[in-house]
């Protein structure tokens, strides 16, 4: 399960700007002027927001699969469980669900993504309080004193309440992926007319770069890897880093602590690419822990891209 990575301020609107208004994007030659500047503000907040959002509500998906790891979905507990897990504790998100309401009115407007966040939002205010409650049962280990009977009680509450926090995750998740990835194009584009190929434009070409490739890593629900677009990502990702390890050479400290880790993010997807070429891109064939070290790796990636440049001043 990983990470977005969050919009830099210094992004180009122009895309979002004339889908909201149903006319053109900007000509790289436009004058900047008041309102361009506060749109692009604009944006900038809004999709932070929703990023904030959902990256704090992953614990949530990730106590969920915890959960799924030893109980059956379909029956639920029964006491009797080889390895009772639990679940994890989710984080409050109280203030991240606040800015994210606020944004679903925001300019500019983004009727289908807006619509499914608040969607999102209400489900994970469902599900939070019950996932808490449960992660304090097991705990507690209280099913060894009621022999399961509030387990059970809550499985029900959890299945009804994680179906609809799962869809609307997957949803929002589509729909921003997409829409980030046209706006983190026309980033990269405002950055290079503002500065050229600069540490800032490395990183996040780089960033660019390694989510399309996570988004082509295999799940539970789609196990098997679309391999001519993943070699096709791996290509580019690969480019971009050698092309920012280059730019590093002649730029010492330009990358701070981020430095080395798009390369190693890069050495263990090409193991992983491997194993995955050799059955046909099904990831359950191919076994081994390698997708939980690389989600690890770029989860990490975004956490350090936020400060990347900071003291290449």
């Amino acid at each position: 399960m990983t990470l977005f990575a969050k919009i830099g301020a210094a992004l180009l609107a122009a895309m979002l700007a004339g889908a909201a208004a149903g006319g053109p994007a900007l000509a790289d030659d436009a004058p900047a002027d008041n309102d361009a500047t506060a749109r692009l503000n604009a944006v900038t907040t809004k999709f932070n927001a929703y990023v904030d959002f959902l990256n704090r509500t992953l614990r949530a998906s990730e106590s969920i699969a915890r959960y799924k790891s030893w109980v059956n979905w379909t029956t639920g507990p029964t006491g009797r469980e080889r390895i009772i897990y639990g679940l994890y504790d989710v984080y409050d998100t109280s203030g991240e669900a606040a800015k994210a309401t606020a944004a679903t009115t925001a300019e500019p407007s983004m009727p289908e993504l807006d619509a499914a966040m608040r969607d999102y939002i209400a489900a994970n205010a469902a599900l939070g309080p019950i996932l808490t409650e449960a992660n304090g049962y097991y705990e507690r280990a209280d099913y060894k004193v009621d022999k399961m009977a509030e387990g059970k009680s809550l499985h029900v509450r959890i299945v009804a309440a994680a179906g609809p926090f799962l869809s609307a995750r997957a949803k929002v998740d589509a729909l921003i992926r997409d829409a980030k990835d046209k706006v983190d194009l026309e980033r990269l584009a405002s950055i290079e007319k503002e500065e050229g190929r600069s540490a800032r434009w490395h990183v996040a070409n780089v960033m660019l770069r390694a989510q399309r490739v996570m988004d082509l890593m295999p799940s539970d629900a789609r196990p098997v890897v679309n391999l001519d677009a993943f070699h096709a990502a791996m290509t580019d990702y690969g480019a971009a880093v050698k092309d920012m390890d280059a730019f590093g050479a002649g730029h010492p400290n330009a990358f701070f602590v981020f430095a080395s880790e798009p390369r190693s993010l890069l050495g263990k997807l090409r193991d992983f690419q491997e194993a995955i070429d050799g059955v046909k891109g099904d990831a359950r064939r191919a076994g081994g822990d390698q997708i939980t070290w690389i989600v690890n790796d770029y989860n990490m990636m975004v956490t350090t891209s936020q400060t990347a440049t900071q003291f290449n001043h």
